[in-house]
């Protein structure tokens, strides 16, 4: 089990160095009142310095926390498993600003700033331009294009590249070093055009990453790989940019508002038409901000996916929670962690922490020899598919 105790490991720094950081953002982000500068300076001083505390006596879920976290108060936050110390992280956060209490910051986004910022910046115009040349290509050049897309996320302009003879720097097998794992057309098989498929699509970011995920989307539905999609979003704001409903909203007028002649308003429109049609539904369940990998989630989120042609998990923590948040032989195989998921499932990650399953083991060799921080730098990634019908 992965903790925070190792001073200089990666789990270590979250803890010491980014926590922090993001507390000093979040104050200069907001007019903050007296008071929740008292509770952030309590918060900073405590998750560094100090140990685990309750909830308040007046939060909704102090019994839920209370039982999530039976065994980890009055230890060090640096002891306990990163995975639950990350989430307790933001929920005390929400609850120093008055994020879940009735009152004029209930409900207030402390990503938002963060996230409006990105997703207005020039970079985004770029790639919605860069859709462009996608328009009018045949389903086949669409298709690995734009999965690339979602995969690198905030790399969208590596994604969205055709080369002047219509071929893309893909996730095509063995095409990119920078994949550890690539099982993308085990993927595409499960989605054949007129298949008729239920895809669930589990997001991660907000911003530059959800729109590349959003266009993925509306090509599974536009090319009739699938007849419809369920995308799966946070119930409240989480780990800085996870993407909630609010985040979905604004990534989709982004691309609906882009201008009117280009590729990126087509889509955007398209998706608009899907979300009154039915065949795009958005759903938040309150699992997906538990501490928690998914093998303890709840049978009524079990039911969602079994239901699913193939559910996709997006981004480094929904894979940490896939697999279970735990330093496993590199060389285990994927399919051997995911066995309890109800259906087929994909994960979509760009790697940036420790967890790795499914890796050859010469390719492990190789990365091991390079020198690089390749587990936690971004500068990998990976699709790993087990399409096992259970």
């Amino acid at each position: 089990m992965i903790t925070s105790s190792e001073p200089g490991s990666f789990p270590w720094a979250v803890l010491a160095e980014r926590h922090p950081v993001l507390i000093q953002q979040v104050r200069d982000a907001f007019p903050l009142a007296p008071a929740q500068h008292a509770a952030l300076d309590a918060l900073l001083a405590e998750a560094t310095e100090g140990v685990i505390g309750p909830l308040g006596a007046d939060a909704h879920d102090r019994e839920r926390w209370a039982a999530w976290g039976q065994g980890y108060f009055g230890r060090s936050w640096f002891d306990v498993p990163f995975l639950w110390a990350e989430s307790y992280f933001y929920r005390k956060l929400l609850g120093a600003l008055g994020h879940f209490t009735p009152g004029p910051w209930q409900g207030i986004d402390p990503f938002g700033p963060f996230k409006a910022a990105e997703l207005a910046g020039k970079l985004v115009d770029e790639e919605l331009a860069a859709l462009d040349e996608l328009a009018g290509q045949p389903a086949d050049v669409q298709a690995p294009a734009l999965l690339a897309g979602s995969l690198w996320g905030n790399r969208a302009d590596l994604g969205f590249r055709i080369d002047s003879g219509g071929a893309h720097e893909s996730t095509a097998a063995g095409s990119d070093s920078r994949l550890v794992t690539d099982e993308s057309a085990r993927l595409w098989a499960l989605l054949p055009t007129g298949g008729a498929a239920t895809v669930h699509l589990v997001a991660d970011n907000a911003g530059r990453e959800l729109i590349p995920d959003l266009v993925l989307v509306d090509h599974l539905l536009h090319s009739e790989r699938a007849a419809d999609v369920v995308l799966h979003v946070k119930p409240h704001p989480y780990y800085i940019s996870d993407a909630t409903m609010s985040d979905v909203i604004d990534s989709l007028r982004r691309l609906t508002h882009a201008p009117a002649a280009g590729y990126a308003a087509e889509i955007g429109r398209r998706l608009w038409a899907a979300t009154a049609a039915g065949r795009l539904t958005v759903r938040a369940h309150e699992f997906f901000c538990a501490p928690f990998p998914y093998s303890a989630m709840p049978d009524a989120l079990r039911e969602q996916f079994a239901a699913a042609t193939v559910t996709v998990l997006k981004g480094d923590l929904n894979y940490r929670r896939l697999v279970g948040d735990q330093l496993w032989p590199p060389t285990t195989p994927f399919a051997e962690r995911t066995a309890y998921w109800p259906g087929p499932v994909a994960a979509l990650r760009t790697l940036k922490s420790d967890v790795i399953t499914g890796l050859d083991r010469d390719v492990l060799a190789a990365l091991e020899a390079s020198g690089e921080a390749w587990r936690t730098s971004g500068t990998h990634a990976l699709v790993q598919v087990d399409a096992r019908s259970r």
